[in-house]
């Protein structure tokens, strides 16, 4: 049977954080309930327009989908700035990356910034380098990741922290 993954992703129009997670059930003995597996950013020249970076980022995401075979996608929220245009482009971008998750038949979860840096350092206003060094040592990273990758990893765990305490559907259904 195929390992369960998180796919994780803070999307962006010229960079886009990736980070996959596979749930364990036992690392050297001892319970870890999240694996690393990879994370990275995608990166776009600058100089393309809109449209281009949209297409390249979702191809690029497609070809992750295909090499780390997720099962879910969890990404950022998109939230409320104070540029109405830059919003409206992270926009499209999200909306290209979730149709290409779903056409890849991966399930898609939507986080707020501030559930995630919750989840992941125990408050929601953590700065980037908390949020880089908290993924660090909860994913036993050896290094830690670029920003975008760390955010990615960081939303990724949010996920996971948010479905491991709930049941599973067949021990509910076991249960009544």
């Amino acid at each position: 049977m195929a390992p369960f993954r998180i796919l994780g992703i803070d999307p962006g129009t010229r960079k886009v954080g990736y980070g996959v997670l596979e749930v364990a059930e036992r690392v050297r003995g001892e319970r870890v309930p999240f694996r690393y597996v990879e994370c990275g950013v995608i990166e776009v020249p600058g100089h393309e327009d809109l449209c281009e970076r949209i297409f390249i980022v979702a191809q690029t995401l497609s070809e992750v989908i295909e090499e780390f075979a997720p099962n879910v996608m969890a990404i950022e929220k998109a939230f409320y700035g104070r540029n109405a245009a830059s919003a409206l482009k992270l926009g499209q971008a999200r909306g290209a990356l979730m149709l290409m998750a779903r056409l890849r038949s991966v399930r898609v979860f939507e986080y707020a910034p501030a559930q995630i840096k919750q989840a992941v350092t125990g408050h929601g206003r953590a700065t980037k380098a908390e949020i880089q060094h908290r993924v660090g040592v909860l994913c036993r990273l050896q290094c830690l990741p670029a920003a975008d990758a760390a955010d990615a990893l960081a939303i990724a765990l949010c996920h996971g922290f948010q479905h491991e305490a709930r049941p599973s559907t067949s021990a509910l259904r076991q249960a009544t």
